[in-house]
């Protein structure tokens, strides 16, 4: 029992570290309440800066990517216990996401600077709406098998975690990613656009449309055909394919994201 206990002391402590970084990415990015921020004056030369945040940003896709795939979970749940393994990968992105605020180098020129009321007040309403996408597209999915705590709660109960059953809430009915979705808004949403925030956007964007590839071959690993046809009919990013969507309901469901 006070294995059982440990265990879920450490869930709790890693979702709140996630809980704390994420708050902090929003004004990281947003630019508001926090000492370091996206953007800003530059902080050196700037073929350093650019340098060292590609390396920041490298460093948080290779955890993110290696750390989700199965072949490193065979092998990393021969150290870590299974019950910890999604805590433990929370945690890692989490002190990723700490580096990069802590060591990221502003650039300082500006790209663009929107000055009309109206259409700054979109960018920004844009920018809320993505974070907002983000953070309701992880309880649809299940928020806390997400981030680890669903597991370790089930282990300190002393039952078996099975699997949480695959679904297409709305918004997978429209887009296969509409997590991804969501943080592009938040990424490129902004009526102030600095070379370093224009760095940010384009590496993640790369990064994602990456990692969408490599989450799509395990799904289709995983599903087979009956994901290969609710891919086909399903669009990745942008809800542009508004068709057919009556028989939705029985698509094969999405996965939880990396």
């Amino acid at each position: 029992m006070a294995k059982r206990m440990l265990y879920f002391a450490y869930g709790l402590a890693c979702y709140a570290i996630f809980l704390a970084t994420f708050l902090y990415a929003v004004a990281f990015v947003g630019g508001f309440l926090v000492p370091t921020r996206l953007d800003g004056p530059p902080a050196g030369p700037v073929g350093t800066a650019v340098a060292i945040d590609l390396a920041l940003l490298a460093a948080f896709a290779l955890q993110h990517s290696i750390m989700a795939r199965r072949w490193f979970k065979q092998r990393w749940t021969r150290i870590v216990p299974p019950v910890l393994e999604r805590s433990t990968y929370v945690l890692f992105a989490s002190l990723a996401l700490v580096l990069l605020f802590w060591q990221w180098r502003p650039i300082g020129i500006e790209v663009w600077h929107v000055e009309a009321p109206l259409a700054r007040a979109a960018l920004w309403t844009a920018f809320a709406a993505g974070w907002a996408l983000v953070l309701a597209v992880t309880f649809l999915i299940d928020h806390f098998d997400l981030f680890g705590l669903r597991q370790v709660w089930l282990h300190l109960r002393g039952r078996p975690c099975a699997p949480v059953p695959f679904r297409t809430p709305l918004p997978y009915r429209l887009v296969r990613h509409p997590l991804y979705l969501g943080f592009l808004l938040a990424f490129w949403a902004t009526p102030s656009m600095t070379l370093a925030h224009l760095l940010f956007a384009l590496a993640t964007t790369a990064y994602i449309l990456v990692a969408i590839r490599l989450e799509e071959r395990d799904l289709l690993a995983e599903h087979g055909a009956a994901y290969a046809a609710w891919r086909a009919r399903v669009p990745m990013l942008l809800p542009l394919r508004l068709r057919k969507r009556a028989a939705s309901a029985a698509s094969p469901p999405l996965t939880a994201p990396e």
